[in-house]
């Protein structure tokens, strides 16, 4: 339950910034989007239809999609996600943020959807549209989720430029980049793992005191030297980001000698960790 309330709140800030990207930046500028809310800002500009309505329904038809190819707890986070959004948008502007400097609007935007995009794919869930996609190509091609966003954006984006000017379109693509390298870069800050090796002649205690300190399995391997033929265990770990800094310590205040080899991992399947 705590799990549920934390991703809750968090997709409900996301959704927050989102709103505020498209309701005070990029569309008080007319500058467009990908996937479901480039064609929502498009209805918007050419035939003037409410935002939140668009998003709405096409967003509904894409999380049926989701249904057959995402678990279930996403779609549910998907469709909490894809609520709050459509409330976010009908609240009224004040102050929108109309500028000569349109690139300025453009990296603001860029910034915020990419923060707010991170914000409701670590809380499970995504923005459905693209997004939704972008999860399904991730789960089944490993293709990282800004990537396999920014890919099916640009689908909508590019063509938009036919209704929202050349310029207007360059700066839709300068904007979905920027939102999807702060997307990449997020969940490789806050969703990331890493994974230790350690070679020592200490690896029983080393395993014992990672697994006391931090409460987590330590995975212990038989590894021979190629040139001694000598048998010793090798020390498997894999920890979060917040735990990594407790790692090194526990390591070297066992055996200060032992080889240690890291490395940053993506992405980890079948793997539990605390409060994450």
């Amino acid at each position: 339950m705590k799990s549920i309330v934390k991703n809750g709140l968090e997709i409900i800030a996301g959704a927050l910034i989102y709103a505020l990207a498209i309701n005070y930046f990029l569309i008080p500028n007319r500058i467009g989007e990908g996937g479901v809310t480039g064609l929502t800002a498009l209805g918007y500009y050419t035939f003037r239809i409410p935002p939140a309505l668009t998003n709405f329904v096409l967003n509904g038809i894409l999380i049926l999609v989701g249904f057959k190819f995402l678990k279930r707890e996403t779609v549910f986070y998907s469709l909490w996600a894809v609520l709050w959004i459509s409330l976010f948008l009908r609240v009224p502007v004040f102050l929108p943020y109309h500028t000569s400097q349109t690139v300025i609007a453009a990296i603001a935007g860029g910034v915020l959807m990419g923060i707010s995009m991170g914000l409701i794919f670590r809380a499970q869930g995504t923005i459905a549209g693209s997004t939704i996609l972008a999860k399904i190509v991730n789960r089944y091609l490993g293709i990282r989720n800004g990537s396999a966003m920014l890919f099916f954006d640009l689908i909508v984006a590019i063509p938009s430029g036919m209704v929202i000017g050349f310029q207007n379109m360059l700066l839709t693509v300068l904007e979905l980049y920027i939102s999807a390298v702060v997307l990449n870069k997020y969940l490789d800050a806050l969703g990331a793992k890493r994974s230790v090796l350690v070679f020592s002649k200490h690896n029983q205690a080393i395993g014992k005191a990672l697994s006391t300190n931090l409460g987590q399995g330590v995975t212990m391997l038989k590894a021979t030297g190629f040139y001694s033929q000598q048998e010793m265990d090798a020390l498997f770990y894999i920890c979060s980001n917040r735990d990594w800094t407790a790692v090194m310590p526990i390591i070297m205040s066992v055996d200060p000698e032992a080889l240690v080899v890291t490395d940053q991992v993506r992405s980890v399947r079948g793997f539990h960790l605390p409060e994450l």
